[in-house]
């Protein structure tokens, strides 16, 4: 009888094995060979499932980005301002699990600036971001709970913004990660004056 196979978790073993090597080697160590290797399955299985690198490094960059949106699913959290608090420290290095996730797409925007195939990816990704966040401004407003006259939409970008450069910083050693959690409450809190 044949062996049934997943294949979705056997793309994500593979996105998973993209990871973990990025953030040993650098995404230039990503290749077919060592991606067979870390993930323990042949070089054929790997073809079998992504016909080229760039193929492979998109589907782990968005797999990454689907690990954090899970996990913000996953609070539970009906609250607007409590559920944009829980997806920008998602998006910080505050643990062992998003610093991994965060070095690993530094290394995606590193490469997104010279690689438009990942660029278009970026690009195509935020605003997904933006309107969440814009969304919830939104809900915050109906609900009095942020000013009437603030307007979502920039105010999202502002929000990615923070989260983006408080992250790096955090990322780098600058803000230990109260800090940086801080970073983004002394920011939410301005919204609700």
């Amino acid at each position: 009888m044949p062996k049934l196979v997943d294949h979705q978790a056997r793309r994500l073993l593979i996105a998973d094995a993209v990871h973990r090597i990025i953030d040993a080697k650098g995404l230039d160590s990503v290749s077919l060979r060592e991606v067979a290797a870390e993930a323990g399955i042949s070089m054929g299985a790997v073809q079998h499932y992504f016909a080229t690198k760039e193929e492979m490094l998109a589907v782990a960059l968005q797999q990454l980005n689907a690990r954090i949106s899970v996990r913000v699913a996953a609070t539970g959290e009906s609250d607007p301002l409590r559920l944009v608090r829980a997806a920008m420290l998602e998006m910080l290095p505050l643990d062992e699990t998003r610093r991994f996730e965060a070095r690993i797409g530094l290394a995606f925007l590193a490469r997104a600036a010279v690689a438009d195939d990942l660029a278009e990816l970026f690009r195509t990704g935020v605003p997904h971001v933006l309107g969440f966040f814009a969304g919830q401004l939104r809900a915050a407003q109906a609900a009095g709970r942020v000013a009437a006259d603030l307007d979502p939409d920039e105010e999202a970008k502002v929000l990615f913004g923070v989260a983006q450069g408080v992250g790096q910083a955090a990322l780098l050693g600058y803000y230990p990660p109260e800090a940086a959690a801080a970073a983004v409450d002394h920011h939410l809190a301005r919204l609700t004056r």
